[in-house]
């Protein structure tokens, strides 16, 4: 028997049994950025990009990511998210990088940190769709868990 908790006694995939586990308040953090030229910096914060409001269309894809996330990813339970909130804000130095957060949070009996991870990089990778016509060099990342509450394994901060 293994002690990898997806991996059934015939060493198969499958999805971990959570109905044994307390119903709580969980949250999860996740950012990821995108990199641009100084075009497409100019073109996303003025709202001409030829394809719409850029950062309105990649906050819908976020949170309809963050919906699907077990739709995405095989060993994710489906989950009713209480809410989900994305913020951007640009850091303009020598480069042009559009910092995306996500912020996910349920009352459930598993984390969504994946859906938060899910969220920013759906996010990133719409902000790369929309604007790809003026530069296929963006930049996306890194990805990663900034926080996360709630469950047996209790609180994470990076």
């Amino acid at each position: 028997m293994s002690d990898l908790t997806h991996i059934n006694e015939q060493g198969r995939a499958r999805m971990v049994d959570i109905s044994g586990k307390n119903e709580t308040v969980r949250t999860a953090i996740a950012k990821t950025s995108v990199e641009v030229n100084e075009e497409i910096y100019h073109k996303v914060t003025n709202q001409e990009m030829a394809k719409g409001d850029v950062l309105s269309v990649a906050q819908v894809a976020g949170i309809m990511a963050a919906k699907k996330t077990s739709d995405w990813i095989p060993m994710c339970h489906p989950l009713s998210l209480s809410g989900v909130d994305i913020s951007f804000e640009w850091e303009v130095s020598e480069t042009y990088m559009l910092h995306i957060e996500v912020f996910v949070k349920t009352k459930g009996s598993t984390g969504v940190e994946m859906e938060a991870l899910t969220a920013a990089s759906a996010t990133a990778l719409t902000v790369y769709d929309m604007c790809k016509a003026l530069d296929k060099g963006m930049v996306i990342g890194p990805t990663h868990l900034v926080e996360k509450t709630g469950g047996k394994s209790g609180d994470y901060r990076r």
